[in-house]
């Protein structure tokens, strides 16, 4: 018996070790994205004598809801006409492809060159779409944007000019949101994302460091993208995988966050899912792909070991499940046996892991917004860390079938037109509302911590009680969300 309590030890203590690492390598990425911030910003390099041709690819797929919006915006670049061309690839197999081809044929006879790309199958998803876009233009960069996304006029000359040397391979921007004030949800995504667009990419490119292209709201070196092989479909995360066969390339990243790509954020906790799974699973293959070229490469150590997190990133969550799930054995075993008492004092300081991720969330939101920084950072931090746990189920599926390389089809985010708030989501399409056995599971979990919270009072173990606390609440609004939502859709 003691045999197995010994190991749930040293499993939770693996797990701890691992969110303090993945934890301290974020607050370095603070220090190196406060210290870029202190210097002037990027100026924006002199216009070229000629400018150079540049193709904006809209990949598209069932997008009713903002099909139209982002064509016009695309149509709407500032930029020289004779070397701008606008390819909408669209996959899509509904009433899309009718909204699509009268807004292209609307431009077109305006003058713009801009194509209605069709494919006789989605092979490849948005990858295939991509690829094939480019045997069918000359444009020498390539400018990327999802249908979600609202660039602004001024895009390209802000974007194009910093190709300043043959080895930039990308520029990309932050992005920023439409409607994050439409709920709890959407504001709690805007969080997480600022942070990561505010310091990690921005600590990263200081740093010399690997970083990734966003998927969109970037443009690349056509070069580039066919000196690192092109887009590939072995991983959900196109973006992530291309952006290091290139930079292994030993390609030139640019990251500008000052320069802003409006997009939407999901506004159904179904949405968010299946981003998110989309998000982890393609992690996890891209990490199973490039982990060993990226140690075995002649990179520095901090870059090998912020890359090695920056891959992985996505498995913090199976930590924090597995944490999670021996927590509640853990109060039972420090009750009833009393030797392993020193040992709880150190694992009842789990929560110490998360605390250097206060400072990098802090600093990201105080940049982003300082006068509502000091009064809305900590209940908003304490949220986003509970719901980011109660998503920890979902996504560790995703990323085990990430590693274990099993197939699943790519399901994009659905886009719904939302720019303000309101509640029209709920009668859109293209809602899964799917309340599956997955669901039922983050409910009975909800019951199990709070069950472990309660053991913790009882026993007057309090160490625990924050963990605890953050757990039942999480995974209590997850469950909450997921049968509200898919409620919603079922009587839509």
């Amino acid at each position: 018996m003691k045999e197995l309590e010994i190991l749930l030890l040293v499993l939770y203590g693996l797990c701890l070790a691992f969110i303090l690492g993945f934890s301290l390598t974020q607050l370095h990425l603070t220090r190196l994205a406060r210290r870029a911030y202190r210097q002037p910003g990027r100026p924006l390099p002199p216009a070229p004598a000629q400018w150079p041709r540049v193709t904006v690819q809209l990949p598209i797929y069932n997008e009713l809801y903002v099909v139209e919006r982002i064509i016009t915006a695309a149509a709407g670049l500032d930029y020289p006409a004779d070397r701008l061309h606008i390819q909408v690839l669209d996959d899509s197999t509904d009433e899309t492809v009718a909204l699509a081809a009268a807004r292209v044929a609307h431009f077109r006879a305006l003058g713009l060159r801009i194509d209605h790309v069709r494919r006789p199958t989605r092979q490849g998803y948005k990858a295939g779409a991509l690829a094939h876009g480019l045997l069918e233009t000359d444009g020498e960069f390539i400018a990327i944007f999802d249908a979600d996304f609202v660039p602004e006029p001024d895009f390209l000359r802000c974007t194009v000019p910093h190709f300043t040397a043959p080895e930039i391979g990308v520029v990309q921007t932050r992005w920023t949101h439409l409607n994050e004030d439409d709920s709890l949800l959407t504001q709690l995504q805007a969080f997480g994302l600022n942070a990561h667009f505010l310091i990690e990419q921005v600590g990263r490119n200081a740093g010399g460091h690997f970083i990734n292209f966003n998927g969109t709201g970037g443009v690349w070196r056509r070069r580039c993208i066919e000196d690192a092989g092109g887009w590939h479909a072995d991983t959900l995360t196109e973006d992530l995988d291309l952006s290091y066969r290139a930079q292994l390339r030993n390609w030139q990243f640019v990251y500008l966050p000052r320069v802003q790509a409006p997009a939407e954020l999901p506004a159904a906790l179904d949405a968010l899912k299946s981003q998110q799974f989309r998000w982890t699973k393609g992690a996890a293959e891209t990490a199973r792909k490039h982990l060993g070229h990226v140690l075995r490469s002649g990179h520095k150590g901090s870059t090998k070991l912020h890359a090695a997190f920056h891959l992985l990133n996505s498995t913090v969550f199976v930590a924090i499940l597995l944490m999670a799930v021996l927590s509640v054995p853990l109060v039972f075993i420090r009750e009833y046996v009393p030797e392993f008492k020193p040992v709880f004092r150190l694992a009842s300081v789990c929560i110490l892991g998360f605390l250097p991720l206060t400072y990098y969330f802090y600093t990201a939101w105080r940049h982003d917004n300082p006068t509502a920084a000091r009064l809305r950072f900590v209940p908003r931090f304490v949220l986003f860390l509970a719901v980011s746990m109660g998503l920890s189920l979902h996504n560790t599926r995703a990323v085990l079938a990430g590693l274990a390389r099993q197939p699943t089809a790519f399901i994009r985010t659905p886009k719904m037109g939302l720019a303000r708030r309101q509640s029209g989501w709920r009668t859109h399409r293209y809602r899964t509302g799917s309340f599956d056995g997955l669901t039922v599971l983050e409910g009975l979990l909800t019951l199990y911590f709070l069950f472990g919270l309660g053991t913790g009072v009882y026993f007057g173990n309090y160490g625990l009680l924050p963990f605890h606390g953050l757990l039942t609440v999480g995974f209590g609004l997850v469950f909450y969300y997921s049968l509200r939502h898919s409620r919603a859709s079922a009587s839509a």
